[in-house]
C-alpha cells in the first residue's frame, strides 16, 4: 500500500464515518459497465465542493486490491448490483491528486517529475522484475508491467485540470503536462495497460491543446452531465430525507441551495446542504471555496453586455449564453459568453440546456454575486439601485402612479434592450426593476401558464423580514388594464406555500398599453391571518 499505488480505503472510510454521508455508490455500477471497453476513459468535471475527491476516494476503495472493502460497500447501493463482487478489490489502482502534489514537488514545474519518480518507485514494490533502473517514464513502466506480467491498471486523477487552470500562460508547463497525458492515455498502447481511467476536475478538456491528447475521453460536465447527473451533487429526494432527519424546513433549504437543473435532476450543492444541516443556519457557505476570489475580476472584465447580464441575473432573470466559444481554460476569454460559461463550470451559474440560458441558481449564490459587485462599486449598479429602491418603496406605499412611472423609467434607462412584445418581456423588465427587493425577498417565483393573457411572479420575504415585508404577487397584462390583472389575482386561491412565509400579501396589477406606450398600475393589500 502506497501513497499513489493502491493507497487504501482510509479516505473513503472517513467519508462513511461522517455524520452526514449520502450514498453515491450507484455510480460504480456504470463504471463497472465500461471497464475494458472503448468507453473506459472518463472525464467528469464539476465545481469545487461538489464531492469530486470523495468520488475519487470511493473508486479507489472499491477497486484497489490492497483493500478489503466488502463491509464498506455491502450495505450501499452498489451492494445490490450484480457486478458488485465481480469488481470489488480486484485491481491495481493508481490515484493522483494533482493539487496535493504541487507542494511536495516543490512547485508546479516539478510536478510531473515528482509524480513519475514516486509512482515508479512504488510500482517496483509490486513488480520488481518488470521495471529496471533505465525506465524513467511512467507510461513506459505501465507498458512493461503489462507486457511482462499481463497486468492492467485503473488510473484516477483528482484535480486533473489544476495545471490547465492555473498555469495556462506557462507554455513549458502546459507542454510537459499535455505530453504526459498523451503518453498515459492516448493511442493503442495505453488501451493495453488501462482497465479504466477516471479524471475529475472543474473544467472540461481544453479545446485546443489537450483536446488532441484526450479526445478519446467521454466527458460529463455541468453543461451535459448525462448518466452522471444524479451523482454531481445531492438530488432533491436526498435533500428531503436530510431535512427530515435533521428537522430542517425543506422549502427554505430549496430556496437557499437548489437551482442546478442538470439533465432532469434538481441538484443541490453538497457542501452547502451539509453545512446547513450541521450548523442549522441558512447562509452562504460558498465564499469558503477557493473559487470565490476568481469571481470578482471575472465579472469586472470590460466585455460588452457582461455587467448588464449580471444585473439581469441578480434580478432573477435568465440570460442567453453561447457556450461554444469557451476554450475550457481560465485565460482565453474573448467575450461575455466565455465568462458566463466559465461561471457555469465553477458552479456560480446554472444552465438551461434547452433554452441555452444562464441564471443565478439560488439565494446562496445570489448573495455571493451581490457581495462581489458591492466590492467594486459598479457605477452602473449604484444609480440603478437607487431607482430600484424607489420602485420598491412606492410599491410598499401603495403609490400606484409612482410605480407605473418608475417602471417606465427602468425600461427606458436600464432595460431598453428588452423589447416589449408580450407579458414575458414585461415580466423581465419588472424583475430587473425590483432588484432592490433581493435584500428582503428570495428570488421571485415566476409562472408562465400556457396561452396568451398573463404572466405572474411572487416575491416571498426572507424569514427575518416576514413580519415587516408583505409578499408581493404581481399579475402582468399586455394591452388590457391593470384592474383586469388585479381581478384575475383576486379570483385565485394562493398556495399555502406562499402564505406560510408571510403576514400580508400585496397584489400588484400592471398593464402596458402598446398604443400609448404607458404603464398603469393597481395595488391592493390582501390581509391574511399571519403568524406575528
Amino acid at each position: 500500500m502506497g501513497r499513489f499505488v493502491n493507497p487504501g480505503n482510509d479516505a473513503f472510510q472517513d467519508a462513511l464515518n461522517s455524520k452526514i454521508y449520502v450514498d453515491k455508490s450507484g455510480l460504480l455500477e456504470y463504471m463497472n459497465s465500461v471497464i475494458d471497453t472503448v468507453d473506459k476513459f472518463i472525464c467528469n468535471s464539476r465545481p469545487r465542493r461538489f464531492g469530486k475527491s470523495i468520488t475519487a476516494d470511493m473508486l479507489t476503495a472499491y477497486y484497489s486490491r490492497s483493500c478489503d472493502s466488502e463491509k464498506m460497500f455491502a450495505s450501499l447501493e452498489i451492494g445490490k448490483s450484480d457486478s458488485y463482487k465481480k469488481h470489488l478489490n480486484k485491481y491495481d489502482v493508481i490515484q493522483i491528486d494533482m493539487q496535493w502534489c504541487i507542494e511536495p514537488a516543490g512547485g508546479v514545474k516539478n510536478v510531473i517529475l515528482y509524480i513519475t519518480q514516486n509512482i515508479i518507485e512504488e510500482l517496483k514494490q509490486y513488480y520488481p522484475n518488470e521495471i529496471n533502473e533505465q525506465i524513467v517514464s511512467l507510461p513506459e513502466a505501465l507498458s512493461c508491467i503489462n507486457m511482462s506480467a499481463g497486468k492492467k491498471f485503473i488510473v484516477i486523477i483528482d484535480e486533473w485540470d489544476v495545471l490547465i487552470r492555473d498555469n495556462s500562460a506557462d507554455d513549458k508547463i502546459q507542454e510537459e503536462y499535455i505530453n504526459f497525458l498523451r503518453a498515459m492515455f492516448k493511442g493503442s498502447e495505453p488501451t493495453k495497460y488501462i482497465h479504466l481511467a477516471y479524471l475529475t476536475g472543474i473544467l472540461p478538456i481544453k479545446k485546443i491543446q489537450t483536446q488532441s491528447a484526450l479526445n478519446n475521453f467521454d466527458e460529463f460536465t455541468m453543461l451535459d452531465a448525462g448518466v452522471f447527473a444524479k451523482y454531481i451533487g445531492f438530488t432533491e429526494d436526498e435533500v428531503k430525507k436530510l431535512c427530515k432527519d435533521y428537522s430542517m424546513d425543506f422549502e427554505k433549504v430549496k430556496l437557499w441551495y437548489d437551482g442546478y437543473n442538470i439533465d432532469g435532476y434538481d441538484v443541490y450543492n453538497p457542501k452547502a446542504v451539509v453545512s446547513c444541516m450541521m450548523k442549522e443556519k441558512f447562509k452562504s457557505y460558498w465564499s469558503q471555496t477557493g473559487t470565490y476570489e476568481a469571481v470578482v475580476p471575472l465579472i469586472n472584465m470590460d466585455f460588452d453586455g457582461l455587467r448588464a447580464a449580471v444585473i439581469e441575473m441578480l434580478s432573477g432573470n435568465a440570460v442567453e449564453v453561447d457556450i461554444s466559444s469557451f476554450q475550457n481554460d481560465a485565460v482565453n476569454f474573448t467575450n461575455k459568453d466565455d465568462i458566463l460559461t466559465y461561471l457555469i463550470h465553477l458552479g456560480y451559474l446554472g444552465y438551461d440546456e434547452d433554452k441555452r440560458t444562464a441564471f443565478i441558481p439560488n439565494e446562496e449564490i445570489r448573495q455571493e454575486f451581490t457581495n462581489a459587485v458591492k466590492r467594486k462599486k459598479w457605477n452602473e449598479l449604484i444609480g440603478f439601485q437607487k431607482k430600484s429602491d424607489e420602485l420598491l418603496n412606492a410599491t410598499l406605499d401603495l403609490d400606484e402612479g409612482a410605480v407605473a412611472e418608475l417602471i417606465e423609467q427602468v425600461h427606458m434607462e436600464y432595460a431598453s434592450s428588452i423589447q416589449y412584445n408580450d407579458e414575458n418581456s414585461l415580466s423581465s423588465v419588472l424583475t430587473i426593476g425590483y432588484l432592490s427587493a433581493m435584500k428582503y425577498y428570495f428570488k421571485p417565483v415566476r409562472e408562465f401558464p400556457t396561452g396568451r393573457g398573463f404572466a405572474d411572479f411572487v416575491f416571498i420575504p426572507k424569514p427575518e423580514y416576514r413580519h415587516d415585508y408583505p409578499a408581493l404577487v404581481a399579475e402582468l397584462k399586455w394591452n388590457k388594464t391593470a384592474r383586469t390583472a388585479i381581478a384575475q389575482i383576486e379570483e385565485r386561491k394562493y398556495p399555502e406555500s406562499v402564505m406560510k412565509y408571510t403576514g400580508d400579501i400585496l397584489l400588484v396589477g400592471i398593464n402596458y398599453d402598446k398604443k400609448s406606450k404607458k404603464h398603469d398600475c393597481v395595488i391592493r393589500l390582501l390581509c391574511i391571518k399571519s403568524n406575528r
